[in-house]
């Protein structure tokens, strides 16, 4: 049994979350602040984290930033914000993907259950290195380097240079990357791939104002030249 951390100050939401994730089958913890957050991950560990932003003490940004340190878990961010800023900032420090409120509880569900699926595809016994100059990539411990040094990169930011790197100089859509790395029932925009790109030029390119690795295909998306 899968086992969620519902973080929400607002007591009907909260009550309302845990019903119903635990009639579709989940174990729930829940937390009223940042501080009782951080507590209870640590103690249960769970498998996804529902984390409001607008918190008492330690706000949403700030526990999504520890959690991502000491933990791998996807962690889905609720927030009443409309503001575009709040969203990229969330995805920025770790999160894996945002639902504004209101919110139908349809869709929560969807994408606990997409972002839940795409955590546990860990392929068992794969030996498979990918290289790209000074870039590696081991897709079995998760874990890129770049001239021997260590990469920090986010799940997405792993998921999406592996598909990269495993699809040489073909040319994407940034709509086909959005349903090979988020899936065909992420209801995101297209927006997010431009974002995860951005990061990780900045990570392995040389200019990441100059891309030599993942450039852009005008009129098209991406393609990725190592």
């Amino acid at each position: 049994m899968k086992k969620i951390l519902v973080v929400d100050d607002e007591p009907t939401l909260v009550a309302t979350l845990k019903y119903n994730l635990e009639r579709d089958g989940f174990q729930v913890v829940t937390a009223e602040d940042g501080e009782s957050a951080l507590d209870l991950a640590r103690s249960h560990r769970p498998d996804l984290v529902l984390l409001d932003l607008m918190l008492p003490g330690l706000d949403g940004f700030q526990v999504c930033r520890i959690l991502r340190r000491e933990m791998q878990a996807p962690i889905l961010m609720l927030t009443a914000k409309g503001d575009e800023i709040d969203k990229v900032v969330g995805l920025e420090l770790g999160a894996d993907d945002y639902v504004t409120k209101p919110f139908s509880m349809r869709e929560l569900l969807a994408r606990v259950r997409a972002l839940l699926r795409r955590a546990d595809i860990r392929p068992e016994g794969e030996r498979e290195v990918l290289t790209s100059g000074d870039l590696s990539v081991d897709l079995a411990k998760r874990e890129a380097t770049r001239s021997a040094q260590a990469v920090p990169l986010k799940p997405k930011e792993f998921e999406l240079l592996a598909f990269f790197m495993r699809n040489r100089q073909r040319a994407f859509t940034r709509e086909q990357l959005l349903n090979q790395i988020w899936g065909y029932d992420y209801a995101g925009d297209t927006r997010t791939v431009d974002v995860h790109v951005s990061w990780l030029r900045q990570k392995i390119e040389d200019q990441p104002q100059k891309p030599a690795r993942i450039v852009t295909v005008r009129g098209l998306g991406y393609r990725f030249d190592g």
